[in-house]
């Protein structure tokens, strides 16, 4: 048994979840690299961001913040010892642990990359969020559903979820 930190960003408006890594052994090297790789993999849409809510880690150096400030994103810190300053990363946190990590044994490293992976997809394309008026974050909120007479089912994690769709 192992403790793993699972680095990750939560777009609150759109409620969107980015796994950035994990590691047993957090670095604030690393966590500055995670930030230019998340940057770097948002390109043109880094653009759209104005804040960045923290907590006080140690592990946040000024080269992570450098990394936002440099594209016009705001660094907010949270008070200390106040995790309701940063509730929407809170709830994330209880959500993975309840719907997918605390029903599993993880493995090793590997294990858990590819279950917070496949976890991150189905929390980003078809798990329905309240804020979101029951839509999933990579729905169009232009397109609006329509009804149909058959539905479909994915087991998603081995069957430990299970997503519906309307069929074709």
């Amino acid at each position: 048994m192992k403790r793993l930190y699972v680095f990750f960003v939560l777009e609150v408006g759109t409620r969107r979840v980015h796994i950035l890594g994990l590691t047993p052994h957090p670095r604030a090297i690393r966590v500055a690299q995670l930030a230019r790789n998340l940057l770097a993999d948002l390109g043109e849409r880094a653009c759209a961001f104005r804040y960045l809510p923290r907590d006080r880690n140690d592990k946040y150096t000024q080269t992570f913040d450098t990394a936002f400030t440099a594209q016009d994103i705001t660094i907010l810190k949270s008070a200390p010892q106040a995790p309701p300053m940063n509730a929407h990363a809170e709830r994330f946190v209880r959500t993975a642990r309840t719907e997918c990590t605390d029903r599993l044994l993880i493995h090793d490293e590997q294990h858990l990359r590819k279950v917070l992976a496949e976890y991150a997809e189905h929390y980003n394309t078809a798990r329905p969020h309240r804020a979101l008026q029951l839509r999933a974050p990579a729905d169009d909120p232009d397109v609006i559903p329509l009804p149909t007479q058959r539905i479909e089912h994915r087991g998603i994690l081995n069957g430990l979820i299970h997503e519906y769709r309307n069929a074709a």
